[in-house]
């Protein structure tokens, strides 16, 4: 079995534990970053962490499961990006400022809301993330993470440390449900980047530092996915 081959039996099994066990909240897990019972509790112990104390500016997934965590972190006065979906865009991420909001904040943190609402940004107008929340399928204790399978997280990441804005100190996090933790080792590439925190309702799991991307992997990109990320494509034309 390769290893996208074995992605995929794991996130199918992540899946179907949550929605057997009651745990995952409309509209279901499966193809999705799920949302699960307790991601507020999650997202509390979170902003208990000293990463999040420590943190002015916080990149975050749009999916439902992190929606507590962008509210906490508008509340708190932190300054938030998130991706335009896909990464359709030339101007690759939404600015999210408590300063300046034009809708309440729980409409302007989820995906729909801050199309409407919220400014695009280059990567050229971005400040640098003290603290990325990403959202996760699985991931086990060592900090290894496994997404829903479009693999666009990996490349936000890539971009952000390509262009110096993602680093050393910056701290990479998810919030998921203690049943998306698997025991054992789990599959991983070259691309993929791993967790120092892995936050649930009810345990924070300090993760040993993984790999990360230096930069863009072009190798593991197919033409039409270059073709579809406006950034990519402007990257690959200029170089």
């Amino acid at each position: 079995m390769d290893i996208e081959e074995a992605k995929r039996e794991v996130r199918k099994a992540v899946w179907s534990r949550l929605e057997q066990a009651g745990q995952a909240l409309p509209p279901g897990a499966h193809g999705r970053i799920p949302n699960f019972v307790g991601a507020e509790l999650a997202a509390g112990r979170l902003a208990q962490h000293d990463a999040w104390r420590n943190a002015s500016v916080i990149k975050s997934n749009p999916d439902k499961a992190q929606l507590p965590v962008r509210l906490r972190a508008l509340a708190e006065g932190k300054l938030l990006y998130m991706a335009v979906p896909k990464i359709a865009d030339i101007r690759p991420f939404y600015l999210l400022d408590p300063a300046n909001l034009n809708a309440a904040p729980d409409e302007i943190a989820t995906g729909s809301g801050a199309a409407d609402h919220a400014p695009k940004v280059s990567i050229s107008e971005m400040w640098p993330v003290d603290l990325v929340v990403c959202g996760s399928v699985a991931v086990n204790r060592d900090g290894v993470r496994i997404g829903k399978g479009a693999g666009y997280s990996d490349i936000e990441i890539a971009l952000l440390t390509e262009a110096g804005l993602v680093g050393p100190s910056t701290i990479l996090a998810t919030t998921v449900h203690p049943l998306q933790i698997v025991d054992g080792p789990l599959p991983e590439s070259s691309h993929d980047f791993g967790l120092d925190l892995i936050i649930t309702p009810v345990e924070v799991i300090e993760c040993r530092r993984r790999q990360r991307p230096t930069g863009i992997y072009w190798e593991s990109l197919s033409g039409p996915k270059i073709d579809a990320i406006p950034v990519l494509k402007a990257s690959a034309v200029s170089s």
